[in-house]
């Protein structure tokens, strides 16, 4: 049996989830609502639409530093969709030319990030439900005072506790964000 052709073997989606450089601790810190923000997103959007041209069907600024007056971890999240995640070799070349690093590779899902790790790139396919997700929390934070009081209040207990890594901190927002993504889809 010969093997599938390079492209074919690109194109492949993946079963399990790869973290490119292993678990990695790293302290949680919340900061104070930054307007350099979104002029980061800006620049980045800008880089990142340089670099894929018509494949990023979107690019959104997304997470908690998108939401203007709430506290976040000073990491700039970016959602970039694409026709189809499995043909990285439409996307994950030019934005690793473009300076960015691998990081997570899983189902539907891809993220590079700067090396200076204060920028994150995820990447979703066109319709998927977890950008609709995104949205929709970003979007609700953004029209209700109450439920971002609810978020910064819980990120920042959260982020008083000890976490083996980023993912465990995510991890622990679950609820929360799917209480509010919950009135999201209501409103």
């Amino acid at each position: 049996m010969t093997d599938p052709s390079p492209a074919r073997r690109r194109r492949a989606d993946v079963t399990t989830t790869e973290l490119v450089g292993g678990v990695e601790r790293r302290t949680i810190a919340i900061a104070v609502p930054d307007a350099a923000w979104s002029a980061t997103f800006a620049e980045h959007r800008d880089r990142i639409a340089a670099a894929l041209g018509p494949v990023a069907r979107s690019i959104e600024h997304i997470g908690s530093t998108s939401v203007p007056g709430l506290a976040a971890k000073p990491i700039i999240d970016l959602l970039v969709t694409v026709e189809d995640i499995t043909a990285e070799e439409d996307y994950l070349a030019p934005l690793l030319d473009a300076g960015y690093v691998m990081r997570v590779r899983e189902p539907g899902h891809r993220l590079v990030r700067t090396p200076r790790l204060d920028v994150h790139v995820h990447i979703l396919e066109v319709g998927a439900q977890a950008a609709e997700d995104y949205l929709i929390l970003r979007d609700r934070l953004r029209r209700s005072p109450e439920d971002r009081a609810l978020y910064e209040g819980v990120k920042r207990a959260l982020a008083a506790r000890d976490w083996p890594d980023m993912n465990a901190y995510a991890d622990a927002k679950t609820a929360v964000i799917e209480e509010i993504k919950s009135r999201g889809r209501g409103s």
